[in-house]
């Protein structure tokens, strides 16, 4: 173990269960950034046409979960934070069909809150990093009345929407197991869109 290591662990453990969560899943977040920018889906509108089917099938396959009551109880603003339905209208502005509804399922069985809590993570941790994509998109002529609705900002800012769903995260009571599902939950949610990905973008 190197002396910075030594040195960080105390720490660890002092981190809010978000910043653990960013540290645990950094390297999946970043190998699948790299996946889809690999894919140039800003090249083109017909790039963009593949990315958005990917949106949708990954938001297709989580919209269950927004009508969790457990996660309402925590999260009062939680059905305001759905996407599915301006993906599905930027599809339709670009001329594109709905993808195979049953493709990308996630969900076969109910999903406990601390996992529910980590595949939101991913989704909303995508809005507030959507800033860089939101401008690719306007050079492509697509704005948050065409075709780019799904990533415009939040009428109150990203970065404050964020916080409030960190906040409500943070202030979860976990037992170390249901940290643990937290994190696998989000991993598995990297992994899924990592493989939406590469199925969408190998055609």
């Amino acid at each position: 173990m190197s002396t910075t290591t030594m040195l960080d662990a105390p720490n660890a453990a002092d981190r809010s269960r978000s910043k653990r969560l960013k540290a645990s899943t950094q390297a999946a977040h970043e190998r699948l950034d790299t996946r889809i920018m690999a894919g140039q889906p800003f090249r083109d509108r017909e790039r963009y046409g593949l990315f958005l089917r990917v949106q949708y099938l990954f938001h297709r396959a989580i919209d269950p979960l927004y009508l969790i009551p457990a996660l309402q109880a925590v999260l009062p603003d939680l059905d305001g934070r759905r996407r599915l339905a301006a993906i599905r209208q930027d599809l339709a502005d670009l001329e594109q069909g709905v993808p195979d509804p049953d493709a990308g399922s996630a969900f076969k069985d109910r999903i406990d809150l601390p996992t529910a809590f980590g595949w939101l993570y991913v989704a909303e941790g995508s809005n507030l990093g959507a800033a860089f994509l939101f401008k690719a998109a306007a050079a492509l002529g697509l704005d948050a009345g065409f075709g780019a609705r799904h990533l415009a900002g939040h009428p109150d800012g990203r970065a404050q929407h964020w916080r409030e769903f960190t906040a409500a995260l943070d202030a979860l009571e976990l037992e170390p197991e249901e940290d643990a599902r937290v994190i696998a939950g989000a991993e598995a949610a990297f992994a899924h869109v990592r493989a939406l990905v590469d199925a969408t973008f190998t055609r």
